[in-house]
């Protein structure tokens, strides 16, 4: 466990990891440790995969959903600008920002590097800074991904990577939290571990912690994975670079990595013109035994999270509607 997490920490550039047993975990777990709570809102963006909203809701808290960038596939910094500007205050007994609308406190912000592709997550934390509001990293896609060259999840407060079966680096299931702040790194690897206090035989626990950790085989398996992740990225890198040539020549738009990012191309995608055209894609190529998909239903659409506020989010509903993501695995 410990030589996994020293290997992540080292590869990633941050001081501290923290193994834990799924990404969602860990996003519960740093959502906590940046101190959200009942009864706040965490904002975060419409386009992503559920267990980014979920997180929030284990800590009774409700997302706030706000626009995405069309080429980055993340959140808008000019949108979030512009929610911030027009639609919260500043309380000035507390000094947190305040959702206008529904009157409760903003606690955190989750921007996620959609299929790995970085998010322009410099801007996004230099306006929450201004707000005052922390930043946690859903880089679960993006291990490998780089932006303005350093590795995602190293900008925010915390980071979050995932090792689910189906990410560029597996151990079966598993999750990790990425710090820079040490301190609060070890307080992570605390709480993961039941709040117990280290004792030669008694067992005493001082807060209500959480059974998140990775377990050892899960481990063993990510510090084998590693060892070949150059690998993985080379042949995710390939795999885009064809086709992106092969989709140069029609009418699709192959997405691409973003300026200033390398990105790990985690998920593949094109976009198609209409969503008519979408969906006769996706019907002809899983017709023919060709797994595509469309990109996930919007957050907001849901209905555990249709009360949620929601501010304008055009660009979102543009890629859900005309998004497909092809096939991607590492060949």
């Amino acid at each position: 466990m410990t030589e996994f997490e020293e290997q992540m920490a080292a590869y990633t550039g941050v001081k501290r990891a923290v193994a834990c047993v799924n990404g969602t975990n860990a996003i519960h777990l740093a959502l906590r440790l940046v101190g959200v709570e009942k009864g706040t809102e965490v904002i975060t963006q419409p386009l992503t995969f559920i267990a980014t909203a979920n997180a929030i809701a284990y800590c009774d808290a409700a997302p706030i959903f706000v626009d995405v960038d069309r080429d980055t596939l993340g959140l808008s910094p000019g949108a979030l600008l512009h929610f911030l500007e027009t639609t919260t205050y500043a309380d000035q007994s507390s000094g947190r920002t305040i959702n206008a609308v529904t009157g409760k406190p903003i606690s955190a912000c989750i921007p996620m590097h959609t299929f790995g592709h970085p998010g322009r997550i410099d801007e996004i934390i230099a306006i929450c800074d201004r707000y005052k509001i922390p930043v946690i990293e859903d880089a679960a896609e993006s291990l490998g991904s780089f932006y303005k060259g350093r590795h995602t999840g190293t900008y925010g407060k915390i980071g979050v990577v995932s090792f689910n079966g189906n990410k560029i680096l597996t151990t079966g299931g598993g999750g990790m939290l990425l710090f820079m702040d040490e301190e609060l790194g070890r307080m992570a690897k605390h709480l993961s571990t039941q709040a117990k206090i280290p004792h030669p035989w008694a067992f005493v626990h001082d807060e209500i912690g959480y059974n998140y950790r990775m377990p050892n085989l899960n481990a063993a398996l990510g510090v084998a994975q590693l060892e070949q992740l150059p690998k993985f990225l080379r042949s995710k890198r390939d795999l885009a670079a064809r086709y992106k040539e092969f989709f140069s020549a029609t009418e699709y738009q192959f997405v691409d990595e973003p300026s200033g990012a390398v990105s790990n191309y985690w998920l593949n995608a094109i976009i198609c013109k209409t969503q008519n055209e979408r969906d006769a894609v996706l019907e002809y190529t899983n017709a023919n035994g060709i797994m595509t998909r469309p990109a996930w239903q919007l957050m907001n659409r849901l209905d555990m999270y249709a009360h949620c506020y929601c501010a304008d989010i055009p660009n979102a509903k543009w890629l859900e509607s005309r998004l497909i993501n092809i096939p991607s695995s590492v060949i």
